[in-house]
Protein backbone atom coordinates (compact mmCIF):
# COMPACT_ATOMS: atom_id res chain seq x y z
CA UNK A 1 0.00 0.00 0.00
CA UNK A 2 1.36 3.36 -1.07
CA UNK A 3 0.44 5.18 2.14
CA UNK A 4 2.07 2.48 4.25
CA UNK A 5 5.31 2.82 2.27
CA UNK A 6 5.19 6.59 2.69
CA UNK A 7 4.77 6.29 6.46
CA UNK A 8 7.67 3.84 6.65
CA UNK A 9 9.87 6.35 4.82
CA UNK A 10 8.85 9.06 7.29
CA UNK A 11 9.61 6.84 10.26
CA UNK A 12 13.03 5.88 8.87
CA UNK A 13 13.79 9.55 8.32
CA UNK A 14 12.78 10.22 11.90
CA UNK A 15 15.22 7.63 13.18
CA UNK A 16 18.05 9.07 11.10
CA UNK A 17 17.32 12.67 12.09
CA UNK A 18 16.51 11.94 15.70
CA UNK A 19 12.86 13.06 15.40
CA UNK A 20 10.52 11.27 17.83
CA UNK A 21 8.27 8.69 16.17
CA UNK A 22 5.19 10.34 17.74
CA UNK A 23 5.96 13.65 16.02
CA UNK A 24 6.18 12.02 12.60
CA UNK A 25 2.94 10.11 13.11
CA UNK A 26 1.15 13.33 14.06
CA UNK A 27 2.06 15.07 10.80
CA UNK A 28 0.14 12.46 8.78
CA UNK A 29 -3.16 13.84 10.15
CA UNK A 30 -3.24 17.16 8.29
CA UNK A 31 -5.02 17.29 4.97
CA UNK A 32 -7.09 19.62 2.84
CA UNK A 33 -9.99 19.55 0.41
CA UNK A 34 -9.22 20.96 -3.03
CA UNK A 35 -10.65 21.59 -6.47
CA UNK A 36 -8.66 21.94 -9.68
CA UNK A 37 -8.32 25.73 -9.75
CA UNK A 38 -5.39 27.98 -10.57
CA UNK A 39 -2.37 27.47 -8.34
CA UNK A 40 -3.65 24.23 -6.82
CA UNK A 41 -0.42 22.25 -7.30
CA UNK A 42 1.80 24.95 -5.83
CA UNK A 43 -0.63 25.50 -2.95
CA UNK A 44 -0.76 21.77 -2.18
CA UNK A 45 3.02 21.70 -2.04
CA UNK A 46 3.21 24.81 0.15
CA UNK A 47 0.51 23.92 2.69
CA UNK A 48 2.42 20.81 3.85
CA UNK A 49 -0.60 18.54 3.94
CA UNK A 50 -0.04 14.80 3.86
CA UNK A 51 -3.30 14.03 2.05
CA UNK A 52 -6.11 15.63 0.09
CA UNK A 53 -9.47 14.84 -1.45
CA UNK A 54 -11.62 16.52 -4.10
CA UNK A 55 -15.13 15.07 -3.52
CA UNK A 56 -14.58 12.66 -6.43
CA UNK A 57 -13.34 9.15 -7.17
CA UNK A 58 -10.44 10.52 -9.25
CA UNK A 59 -7.97 13.38 -9.02
CA UNK A 60 -9.93 15.67 -11.37
CA UNK A 61 -6.66 16.57 -13.06
CA UNK A 62 -4.94 17.77 -9.87
CA UNK A 63 -1.23 16.99 -9.83
CA UNK A 64 -0.28 16.48 -6.20
CA UNK A 65 3.29 16.78 -4.90
CA UNK A 66 5.20 13.56 -4.25
CA UNK A 67 4.18 11.96 -0.97
CA UNK A 68 0.77 13.65 -0.75
CA UNK A 69 -1.92 10.95 -0.67
CA UNK A 70 -5.14 11.21 -2.68
CA UNK A 71 -8.26 9.90 -0.91
CA UNK A 72 -11.19 9.16 -3.26
CA UNK A 73 -14.86 9.70 -2.46
CA UNK A 74 -18.09 8.20 -3.77
CA UNK A 75 -20.15 11.39 -3.61
CA UNK A 76 -23.73 10.19 -4.01
CA UNK A 77 -26.12 7.77 -5.69
CA UNK A 78 -24.98 8.69 -9.19
CA UNK A 79 -21.37 7.95 -8.27
CA UNK A 80 -22.03 4.30 -7.45
CA UNK A 81 -20.92 3.00 -10.84
CA UNK A 82 -18.43 0.36 -11.93
CA UNK A 83 -16.23 3.09 -13.44
CA UNK A 84 -16.12 5.27 -10.34
CA UNK A 85 -15.63 2.37 -7.95
CA UNK A 86 -12.81 1.02 -10.13
CA UNK A 87 -11.20 4.47 -10.22
CA UNK A 88 -11.33 4.75 -6.44
CA UNK A 89 -9.85 1.30 -6.02
CA UNK A 90 -7.02 2.08 -8.45
CA UNK A 91 -6.12 5.45 -6.94
CA UNK A 92 -6.62 5.06 -3.20
CA UNK A 93 -6.33 2.81 -0.19
CA UNK A 94 -9.13 4.51 1.75
CA UNK A 95 -12.60 5.49 0.51
CA UNK A 96 -14.82 8.30 1.77
CA UNK A 97 -18.55 7.58 1.67
CA UNK A 98 -21.43 9.80 0.56
CA UNK A 99 -21.15 13.58 0.97
CA UNK A 100 -23.77 15.16 3.26
CA UNK A 101 -26.61 12.75 2.41
CA UNK A 102 -28.72 14.60 5.00
CA UNK A 103 -28.72 17.80 2.90
CA UNK A 104 -31.06 18.51 -0.02
CA UNK A 105 -28.35 20.47 -1.85
CA UNK A 106 -25.76 17.72 -1.46
CA UNK A 107 -25.99 13.91 -1.86
CA UNK A 108 -29.59 14.03 -0.53
CA UNK A 109 -30.17 10.35 0.25
CA UNK A 110 -32.40 8.48 2.62
CA UNK A 111 -30.76 6.15 5.09
CA UNK A 112 -32.29 3.17 3.27
CA UNK A 113 -30.89 4.30 -0.08
CA UNK A 114 -27.42 4.65 1.43
CA UNK A 115 -27.62 1.25 3.11
CA UNK A 116 -28.82 -0.47 -0.05
CA UNK A 117 -25.83 0.89 -1.99
CA UNK A 118 -23.25 0.36 0.75
CA UNK A 119 -22.18 -3.17 -0.29
CA UNK A 120 -20.92 -1.73 -3.60
CA UNK A 121 -18.55 0.57 -1.69
CA UNK A 122 -17.62 -2.16 0.74
CA UNK A 123 -16.75 -4.54 -2.10
CA UNK A 124 -13.88 -2.29 -3.21
CA UNK A 125 -11.94 -3.73 -0.26
CA UNK A 126 -10.75 -0.23 0.64
CA UNK A 127 -10.83 1.08 4.18
CA UNK A 128 -14.24 2.71 4.32
CA UNK A 129 -15.57 5.87 5.98
CA UNK A 130 -19.25 6.35 6.80
CA UNK A 131 -21.34 8.92 4.92
CA UNK A 132 -20.29 12.38 6.14
CA UNK A 133 -23.35 14.11 7.56
CA UNK A 134 -23.55 17.90 7.58
CA UNK A 135 -24.56 18.03 11.24
CA UNK A 136 -26.04 16.05 14.13
CA UNK A 137 -23.63 13.13 13.97
CA UNK A 138 -23.92 12.71 17.73
CA UNK A 139 -27.73 12.78 17.87
CA UNK A 140 -29.75 9.66 18.76
CA UNK A 141 -32.10 8.95 15.88
CA UNK A 142 -30.27 11.30 13.53
CA UNK A 143 -29.28 10.40 9.96
CA UNK A 144 -25.87 9.00 10.92
CA UNK A 145 -27.25 7.19 13.96
CA UNK A 146 -29.87 5.42 11.84
CA UNK A 147 -27.27 4.57 9.19
CA UNK A 148 -24.86 3.12 11.73
CA UNK A 149 -27.64 1.08 13.37
CA UNK A 150 -28.76 -0.19 9.96
CA UNK A 151 -25.20 -1.04 8.92
CA UNK A 152 -24.70 -3.03 12.12
CA UNK A 153 -27.98 -4.86 11.65
CA UNK A 154 -27.03 -5.83 8.09
CA UNK A 155 -23.48 -6.78 9.01
CA UNK A 156 -21.92 -4.01 6.91
CA UNK A 157 -18.44 -2.62 7.49
CA UNK A 158 -17.77 0.99 8.55
CA UNK A 159 -14.15 1.61 9.52
CA UNK A 160 -14.24 5.26 10.59
CA UNK A 161 -16.56 8.27 10.85
CA UNK A 162 -15.98 11.35 8.64
CA UNK A 163 -17.52 14.55 10.04
CA UNK A 164 -18.16 18.13 8.94
CA UNK A 165 -18.23 21.05 11.36
CA UNK A 166 -18.68 24.80 10.85
CA UNK A 167 -18.56 27.12 13.85
CA UNK A 168 -20.67 30.26 14.01
CA UNK A 169 -19.00 31.45 17.22
CA UNK A 170 -15.85 33.30 16.16
CA UNK A 171 -14.47 33.60 19.69
CA UNK A 172 -11.81 31.47 21.37
CA UNK A 173 -14.62 29.15 22.53
CA UNK A 174 -14.90 27.64 19.03
CA UNK A 175 -12.13 25.10 19.53
CA UNK A 176 -13.74 23.58 22.60
CA UNK A 177 -17.10 23.50 20.81
CA UNK A 178 -15.48 21.51 18.01
CA UNK A 179 -13.75 19.23 20.51
CA UNK A 180 -17.06 18.54 22.25
CA UNK A 181 -18.73 17.48 19.00
CA UNK A 182 -15.89 15.18 18.00
CA UNK A 183 -15.79 13.60 21.45
CA UNK A 184 -19.56 13.05 21.48
CA UNK A 185 -19.47 11.28 18.11
CA UNK A 186 -16.54 9.12 19.17
CA UNK A 187 -18.23 8.24 22.44
CA UNK A 188 -21.37 7.20 20.57
CA UNK A 189 -19.82 4.98 17.88
CA UNK A 190 -16.37 4.10 19.30
CA UNK A 191 -14.71 4.43 15.91
CA UNK A 192 -11.87 6.63 14.64
CA UNK A 193 -12.93 10.06 13.38
CA UNK A 194 -11.88 12.01 10.29
CA UNK A 195 -12.84 15.70 10.30
CA UNK A 196 -13.09 16.15 6.53
CA UNK A 197 -14.58 19.66 6.41
CA UNK A 198 -14.22 22.37 9.01
CA UNK A 199 -13.85 26.14 9.31
CA UNK A 200 -15.47 29.10 11.02
CA UNK A 201 -18.65 30.03 9.14
CA UNK A 202 -21.97 31.23 10.54
CA UNK A 203 -24.86 29.74 8.55
CA UNK A 204 -27.60 30.98 10.88
CA UNK A 205 -28.63 33.97 8.72
CA UNK A 206 -29.95 34.34 5.18
CA UNK A 207 -26.37 34.50 3.89
CA UNK A 208 -23.21 33.00 5.42
CA UNK A 209 -21.16 35.22 7.73
CA UNK A 210 -17.39 34.83 7.91
CA UNK A 211 -14.79 35.85 10.49
CA UNK A 212 -11.84 38.11 9.89
CA UNK A 213 -8.59 36.55 8.67
CA UNK A 214 -7.11 37.11 12.12
CA UNK A 215 -10.01 35.27 13.79
CA UNK A 216 -9.80 32.42 11.29
CA UNK A 217 -6.03 32.15 11.77
CA UNK A 218 -6.39 32.08 15.56
CA UNK A 219 -8.90 29.26 15.18
CA UNK A 220 -6.59 27.38 12.81
CA UNK A 221 -3.78 27.48 15.35
CA UNK A 222 -5.92 26.45 18.32
CA UNK A 223 -7.96 23.80 16.50
CA UNK A 224 -5.04 22.07 14.80
CA UNK A 225 -3.18 21.82 18.11
CA UNK A 226 -6.30 20.28 19.64
CA UNK A 227 -6.81 17.86 16.73
CA UNK A 228 -3.20 16.71 16.80
CA UNK A 229 -3.67 15.83 20.46
CA UNK A 230 -6.87 13.78 20.11
CA UNK A 231 -5.83 10.17 19.63
CA UNK A 232 -9.17 9.10 18.10
CA UNK A 233 -8.97 11.78 15.38
CA UNK A 234 -7.01 10.09 12.60
CA UNK A 235 -7.13 12.93 10.07
CA UNK A 236 -8.51 16.40 9.51
CA UNK A 237 -8.94 18.62 6.45
CA UNK A 238 -9.65 22.34 6.36
CA UNK A 239 -12.42 23.63 4.09
CA UNK A 240 -10.82 24.48 1.76
CA UNK A 241 -7.51 25.02 -0.06
CA UNK A 242 -8.47 27.87 -2.41
CA UNK A 243 -10.42 31.10 -2.00
CA UNK A 244 -11.71 30.40 -5.52
CA UNK A 245 -13.76 27.60 -3.94
CA UNK A 246 -14.81 29.30 -0.69
CA UNK A 247 -14.09 32.49 1.30
CA UNK A 248 -12.64 30.15 3.95
CA UNK A 249 -9.91 29.08 1.50
CA UNK A 250 -6.29 29.18 2.61
CA UNK A 251 -4.69 30.33 -0.65
CA UNK A 252 -5.34 32.87 -3.36
CA UNK A 253 -3.79 31.08 -6.30
CA UNK A 254 -0.47 29.84 -4.91
CA UNK A 255 -0.16 32.52 -2.20
CA UNK A 256 -1.13 31.75 1.38
CA UNK A 257 -3.34 34.21 3.23
CA UNK A 258 -3.13 34.69 7.03
CA UNK A 259 -5.16 31.56 7.77
CA UNK A 260 -3.20 29.65 5.13
CA UNK A 261 0.11 30.55 6.74
CA UNK A 262 -1.24 29.34 10.09
CA UNK A 263 -2.43 26.07 8.58
CA UNK A 264 0.89 25.58 6.77
CA UNK A 265 2.68 25.83 10.14
CA UNK A 266 0.33 23.35 11.83
CA UNK A 267 1.09 19.73 12.49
Amino acid sequence: MRWTRYLVVLLLAALVLGVPREAVAATTKKGVSALNVGGVTAALADVRASWYYDWASNTQGITAPAGVEFVPMIWGRGSVTDAELSSAKALGTTLLGFNEPDMAGQADMTVEQALDLWPRLQDTGLRLGAPAVAFGGDQPGGWLDRFMSGAAARGYRVDFIPLHWYGGDFSSAATNQLRGYLQAVHDRYHKPVWLTEYALTDFSGPVPRYPTQAQQADFVRASTAMLQGLSFVERYAWFTLSTSTSPTGLYSGSTANTAGAAYRAAG
